[in-house]
């Protein structure tokens, strides 16, 4: 049964709090996925470290600190000259947000990138993040767009109709 009544809103320290947390939360999954990465294909298996071992290592931290730092920039706290907290910044654990998608490209990265101390043909299921973009893009701006009837124009004469008619009736009455 859902709650009764008004949800309840977070406030400025309860954000700033969540938000430092939640930026631990996805620091540590960055370090152990490149942790992980790093000891098993260039440490135990050092021999068969090719040009795409570093490549794919170099692709994921460019992955990581984009998304990570776009976080931090959101999450980024404003205090007073006193130091009280002013502004909490965005919440990042708020439910259909840019964040939120960062979190899903550095969750997705960090899973395809220690399945691959695997098998390296799991980097393809990277392809995942541009086709959820494209699909998003689809969604929300394109298809919109495309399918928008053009009755703008058209309802405007509609509307002097409406009123003629309106007024006609009055007249009658």
């Amino acid at each position: 049964m859902a709650p009764k009544g008004k949800v309840g809103t977070k406030g400025k320290k309860q954000i700033y709090e969540e938000n430092k947390e939640t930026l631990k939360f996805y620091l540590w999954i960055i370090l152990g996925a490149n942790v992980i990465y790093g000891v098993v294909n260039l440490v135990i298996f050092y021999t068969s470290a090719t040009f795409w071992t570093w490549a794919v290592l170099l692709f994921s931290s460019i992955i990581y600190s984009a998304s990570y730092r776009s976080m931090r920039a959101m999450a980024q706290p404003s205090f007073a000259e006193d130091g009280n907290l002013t502004d909490g910044g965005i919440d990042l654990n708020m439910e259909q947000g840019m964040a939120e998608h960062l979190k899903d490209v550095i969750l997705l990265t960090a899973i395809v990138e220690v399945l691959s101390c695997f098998s390296p043909y799991v980097w393809y299921f990277w392809l995942l993040a541009p086709g959820r973009a494209l699909y998003l893009l689809w969604i929300n701006v394109l298809g919109p767009w495309f399918t928008a009837d053009s009755s703008a124009a058209s309802q405007e004469p509609n509307e002097k109709k409406q009123r003629r008619q309106e007024r006609r009736q009055i007249k009658r009455y």
